[in-house]
């Protein structure tokens, strides 16, 4: 139940999306965005699912993580309660080196935004990184998607 990953730019959108071997529509709502314990709406193509997040550790990289499949007539049925603000995007799966990067293009209020996450076994996995990759902000909390979806795109 432990969500290890980093989180970086992209520089290069164009070289990085490619590279895609697959895509689809995420759109996010949050029932709380408390960063000790978030808890996100998905709803993902014809899927649903209610996930709970904790507290970061110090460097951003991990974090408690439960999620849980739920009908879409269920995620339909809790969308009124989200709080004011969402996150609208497409998400990419960019292979590199065995690993799979999954690329958001933001939309909406937050177009022009492009991250990239790659999960790990271990914060301290050593991973070579593509050439479109740019600045990690793996420990900044202004690109967590509960930040954005309540703040919009950072300064």
């Amino acid at each position: 139940m432990l969500e290890i990953e980093r989180k970086f730019l992209v520089r290069n959108v164009q070289a990085c999306l490619d590279k895609a071997t697959a895509s689809f529509a995420i759109f996010q709502g949050y029932l709380s965005t408390d960063p000790a314990r978030t808890v996100r709406l998905r709803i993902q193509n014809d899927h649903a699912f209610l996930t709970i997040k904790g507290a970061s550790s110090s460097d951003g990289t991990t974090r408690v993580e439960w999620e849980k499949a739920i009908s879409l007539d269920e995620a339909k049925t809790l969308l009124p309660l989200c709080l004011p603000g969402s996150i609208q995007k497409t998400r990419h799966h960019i292979p590199f080196n065995e690993l799979i990067f999954e690329v958001d293009v933001f939309e909406a209020a937050l177009s022009g935004l492009v991250l990239a996450e790659i999960e790990l076994k271990s914060a301290a996995q050593k991973i070579e990184l593509p050439d479109w990759i740019g600045k990690e902000v793996t420990a900044d909390q202004r690109y967590y998607n509960s930040y954005l979806a309540q703040h919009g795109m950072p300064a």
